[in-house]
């Protein structure tokens, strides 16, 4: 894959009028012809406003969630029907989802299929714990997400996998380049046993952890990682020029 993949997960963060101006000194930033595909993933609420906002652009955009029913009686749940003439891409079984609100890989698994049943793009985070990375189960648990959210997923259809150790998710404490390079190609390997080499080596692979300007060419560097999942730089508009400048530079 040549052009790298990088992608801001804004979280609980910004007011619409915040999520535009933000996103508007992102795109005056970026020229169209910079080498890597650039995802967006404000709140909900600023979805649409984001969608006008970037409407000369070639920035996509991105959901920080969905729910795997397409409507019904789930109040304050968002499906992929409501999402996709807005998003291209969802983000689904993130750690924090994982962790404060329970989600399990069975929850993760319908999710993956809600939203390519709506051609959206799932963006599936898998990653292990600080007590699991030092007790050596680190691999197995990571496959196991991995097994578990793409069971019955044909994994050549728009799948994107983000790798982001719990303990490094937004506490400026970042894995190593050689320690994410290294679970990536056990990741890598885990679809391959899925769905065949051809369909395993087409699977984005983002890396996501504190990752900053300063850090993310050496990730985009290594073999098997092919963009960035950015969490808390990418609401500094000029910081997430600069890790998407840096990042398509090394892709």
């Amino acid at each position: 894959m040549s052009i790298c993949t990088i992608v801001g997960n804004w979280k609980m963060n910004t007011t619409v009028t915040e999520a535009v101006e933000l996103v508007s000194a992102v795109a005056s930033g970026l020229s169209s012809e910079i080498s890597a595909e650039v995802v967006v993933c404000p709140p909900f609420i600023s979805l649409v406003s984001v969608q006008l906002a970037l409407h000369s652009s070639t920035i996509s955009i991105g959901a920080q969630n969905l729910y795997h029913e397409m409507n019904g009686a789930y109040t304050g749940e968002i499906s992929g029907g409501m999402l996709k003439n807005i998003c291209q891409y969802v983000i689904v079984g993130h750690s924090e989802r994982r962790s404060i609100f329970g989600e399990t890989d069975v929850d993760v698994n319908l999710k993956v299929k809600a939203a390519l049943g709506t051609g959206i793009a799932p963006i599936m985070c898998v990653g292990e714990s600080l007590e699991e990375r030092e007790r050596g189960s680190a691999n197995s648990v990571v496959e196991s997400q991995v097994r578990g959210g793409l069971e019955g997923v044909d994994i050549g259809a728009d799948v994107v996998v983000a790798y982001e150790p719990v303990w490094a998710v937004g506490t400026g404490q970042s894995a190593s380049p050689e320690i994410a390079q290294a679970m990536m190609a056990h990741i890598r390997g885990t679809l391959e046993k899925i769905g065949g080499k051809d369909a395993a080596s087409r699977v984005p692979l983002l890396y996501g952890g504190s990752v900053n300007a300063g850090n993310v060419g050496e990730y985009i560097s290594q073999p098997d990682i092919n963009g960035a999942l950015v969490g808390g730089a990418s609401l500094d508009a000029e910081s997430f020029v600069e890790i998407v400048k840096v990042a398509a530079s090394k892709s």
